[in-house]
């Protein structure tokens, strides 16, 4: 999605398998038969409608209208997410901003105000909301989660480094950026060890 609206943004108006999965980084026979699964057929020698394209996985993807957003913590990593431009961009609307420290609490943050999060419910309610992003410390992160699912939110996006224990029909993404850098230095200690290649060594001939 990203690709196909950098692509239309910068005039493209078709665009091949090949060129969209070396953009992707992906196979571009599993970028045809993904495409495929939403009726979309390139032509042959033309490839792709980016514009129609773009429709068709907006919609796939539920983004013909806007999903606003609540984020539970106002904290360094909830005011970073309230000031991210890139959620309001693609349809993710920050509307709500709550926090359970009086000392937070009324400040504005990318213009939107904190407010108790005694005060969650109405705000699910009144913005018409779907997803909650549970933005706390980890020891407050479950009490979060329940009272976001308590509100009427059904989905959650968790930065909090934990497990969240909500109900079946409630959908959990979670995000942990030390997990991410783990992964890497997990990497980087193999390079070390001689397992992988280091960077700008030659791959060889049977790679």
């Amino acid at each position: 999605m990203r690709i196909l609206t950098e692509q239309g943004e910068e005039g493209v108006d078709s665009i091949s398998s090949e060129r969209l999965a070396e953009l992707a980084g992906v196979n571009a026979a599993k970028v045809r038969k993904d495409l495929s699964y939403l009726g979309s057929y390139g032509t042959r020698g033309v490839g792709y409608e980016v514009a129609y394209l773009v429709y068709q996985v907006r919609r796939e993807l539920g983004l013909t209208h806007d999903w606003p957003v609540v984020i539970v913590g106002a904290g360094n990593l909830g005011q970073a997410l309230a000031g991210y431009d890139g959620f309001g961009a693609r349809g993710f609307p920050v509307v709500g901003i709550v926090d359970i420290d009086p000392a937070k609490v009324g400040s504005v943050f990318a213009g939107t105000r904190v407010r108790h999060i005694d005060e969650l419910p109405q705000i699910v309610q009144s913005k018409h909301i779907n997803i909650g992003v549970v933005a706390t410390p980890a020891m407050a992160a479950q009490d979060a989660a329940d009272r976001l699912v308590s509100a009427g939110v059904t989905s959650i996006l968790n930065f909090a480094p934990v497990v969240l224990l909500v109900p079946r029909a409630i959908e959990v993404r979670k995000v942990d950026l030390a997990v991410e850098l783990q992964i890497l230095s997990y990497y980087e200690q193999r390079r070390a060890g001689g397992a992988i290649p280091a960077v700008g060594a030659p791959r060889p001939a049977n790679a």
